[in-house]
């Protein structure tokens, strides 16, 4: 069933009843995705002596488990200035709005030395002057394999600081990927693509024009059935006081 939408003085029709996840689900198996050099999650029921809070365990009427991951290194995640800044910003506070107008895109990174890299003329080649609220970039070759990778020590591509700040000009202010980070794996801690992209200048002095309310969503999957183009962005995040929580981006076609 199609429904009118009213954005940012906009009207346009999407089909509410036809959902594009494009997150990754955290689990507890071999089978989920980890960046950063860390173990696959846990998820396992509490326990207090002999009882165990499992319900095919025979011992409780309910299934209580505990969770124990990492929103950076496991999985899809959306992360505000706070991952990078000295004072503490919650991503929670940062995002207020879930709904914007967005741009998938596919770009196959470009070998720099021995990297691959989203360079900026890729990025302006294929949005061709479109200007959305958020960008989503899924990078070619794009295989299935992406879901369960483990990333720690593989230097996956990453955006060089022209492309982040490419964005940044264009006044895109949610950028999501399909990868682990933005930067490259080991950089030395300049982090030259989020800094570009939240215009953060000192991470010790926040300046008065870091853009606060901009996100960063990595780790997504979007599979090659679903074409580029425009699309209406619903980003769910976890109400977690912190500078990252696991997010739900999910596309409706306009």
């Amino acid at each position: 069933m199609l429904s009118t939408i009213q954005h940012n003085n906009q009207s346009f029709e999407v089909d509410l009843s036809k959902p594009i996840d494009i997150s990754i689900p955290l689990t507890n198996t071999d089978e989920n995705p980890i960046a950063w050099y860390i173990e696959k999650p846990v998820i396992e029921p509490v326990v207090f002596g002999d009882w165990i809070g499992k319900v095919s365990e025979g011992k409780s009427s309910t299934n209580f488990n505990n969770i124990f991951f990492n929103p950076h290194g496991h999985g899809t995640h959306t992360e505000c200035l706070g991952h990078i800044t000295r004072e503490f910003y919650s991503i929670n506070q940062s995002l207020k709005q879930f709904f914007f107008l967005a741009e998938l895109v596919s770009v196959q990174p470009e070998l720099h030395g021995e990297d691959l890299v989203i360079a900026k003329s890729q990025l302006e080649k294929v949005l061709n002057g479109k200007t959305p609220e958020a960008i989503v970039i899924r990078t070619l070759p794009n295989l299935e394999a992406k879901k369960h990778l483990k990333y720690s020590n593989m230097n996956p591509p990453y955006l060089n600081e022209d492309a982040a700040l490419f964005i940044r000009k264009s006044g895109i202010q949610h950028l999501l990927i399909d990868l682990p980070s933005v930067d490259k794996e080991k950089d030395d801690g300049k982090l030259l693509a989020h800094k570009a992209f939240w215009n953060v200048k000192d991470v010790n002095d926040l300046n008065a024009d870091a853009r606060l309310e901009s996100t960063i969503t990595e780790m997504i999957f979007v599979s090659n059935e679903i074409q580029d183009g425009s699309y209406l962005l619903n980003l769910q995040i976890a109400s977690f006081e912190n500078d990252a929580s696991p997010s739900k981006p999910i596309l409706y076609k306009i």
